[in-house]
């Protein structure tokens, strides 16, 4: 990767989003929890949901994740509140198209997202990226919602 790539695939928006990741930590009181780990980079996010009905009532998580994953969970993090487990679901059916079929980003309230577009040509950064979707998708169902 030249130093190029490395500069538009890490940009200033994104390390700006690796620095405000909302519900850092974990919750002592939860539904459902699930890790998830990328077996390329070693990555992990583990994933905390309080649900109230089909709705994500509370939420925490661990990041353990490069930068994209980071921006990609902080994005997650902002907007998690109040959502239903199809919300999340579709939103993350349209993170990974965006990054592997030429899909538009997700729209609001997580189109923060179309950040992550250069990723797109670097395959290997993908499931860092989902891996905060696939966790608390995960926990969601843990959690019997």
């Amino acid at each position: 990767m030249a130093d190029s790539d490395l500069m538009q695939l890490y940009s200033r928006r994104i390390l700006a989003l690796t620095t405000t990741i909302p519900h850092l930590g974990a919750l002592s009181d939860f539904d459902g929890k699930a890790m998830r780990r990328s077996p390329q980079c070693g990555s992990s996010v583990t994933a905390y949901v309080a649900m109230e009905g089909d709705r994500i009532a509370d939420f925490a998580q661990e990041v353990r994740a490069c930068a994209l994953g980071q921006a990609s969970a902080s994005v997650l993090g902002q907007a998690i509140i109040g959502r239903s487990r199809d919300e999340i679901a579709a939103t993350r059916e349209a993170l990974r198209a965006m990054l592997t079929s030429a899909g538009d980003p997700p729209p609001a309230p997580f189109a923060d997202l179309e950040a992550l577009l250069p990723a797109r040509d670097y395959p290997n950064r993908h499931a860092s990226i989902l891996l905060a979707w696939d966790a608390t998708l995960e926990a969601i169902e843990q959690a019997g919602a």
